[in-house]
């Protein structure tokens, strides 16, 4: 049923996608420390910190399904930029109260079998803490039943600003995290935290090196050349 609606066939997205993958993958240099967990068809919601404009190139770049954005208004504006959005679905966002139209249109992605991106957060965050997380994205998985696919970035782009983050080239780590499912009588609060404990483990896994047993370092990591285990340069961290 959903593989009928999926957009990613379009000519359009899939020239702007091929663009994402040059400029995110080549330009800039991401390192995929646990690989994209998104199926290939039915709903889902993709989370993430916030670091800068970057991350939904970033993401998107490393994810094989298109990622419908829910972005602020702000950066609306640009006709250039406003066709890229109008073509890829981005959902605006009112970032000055609640915004029923925008809630509406993720709905309706989600009912059509598409995968939402949201950054709970709600802002760019200047440090690794986790900022206060919004329990939008835990509302609308808890009312459509989608799973939440957490995401945990950083790199380079940290303190930048947008011009600086897009021109400059910039190195960073992408660790996506297993997949979350809520009971039906779970509440927002409770789901919210879930989908924040489960980022934060993911920011530990990134400070710490406590990944997969075949995990690898980035190449670019101090003291030690490609191809080192990450466990072993987690060693080196913790006696730091």
């Amino acid at each position: 049923m959903f593989a009928a609606r999926t957009p990613e066939n379009r000519i359009p997205i899939r020239l702007l996608q091929a663009i994402d993958v040059c400029y995110a993958r080549i330009y800039h240099q991401v390192i995929i420390t646990k690989p994209c967990r998104v199926p290939r068809y039915g709903p889902g919601i993709v989370v993430s910190n916030h670091i800068s404009s970057l991350d939904p190139l970033l993401i998107q770049s490393v994810c094989p399904r298109l990622i419908t954005w829910m972005m602020a208004k702000e950066y609306f504006g640009n006709p250039i930029l406003d066709w890229v959005f109008n073509t890829v679905g981005v959902i605006p966002v009112e970032r000055s109260g609640k915004d029923l139209a925008s809630t509406r249109a993720a709905m309706r992605a989600l009912a059509d079998g598409r995968v939402l991106g949201i950054f709970p957060e709600g802002r760019i965050s200047e440090t690794p803490q986790l900022l206060k997380f919004h329990t939008g994205a835990a509302m609308m998985a808890l009312k459509t039943q989608s799973p939440v696919y957490p995401v945990y970035i950083h790199g380079t782009q940290m303190g930048q600003g947008m011009l600086q983050a897009l021109l400059h080239r910039n190195r960073c780590e992408l660790i996506f995290g297993a997949p979350i499912s809520f009971a039906p009588d779970e509440t927002a609060q409770a789901a919210t935290e879930r989908i924040r404990q489960a980022i934060e483990a993911l920011r530990c896994e990134a400070r710490y090196g406590i990944v997969e047993k075949n995990s690898r370092i980035p190449p670019f990591a101090p003291g030690y050349p490609q191809g080192t285990i990450r466990t072993e340069y987690a060693e080196k961290l913790k006696k730091q």
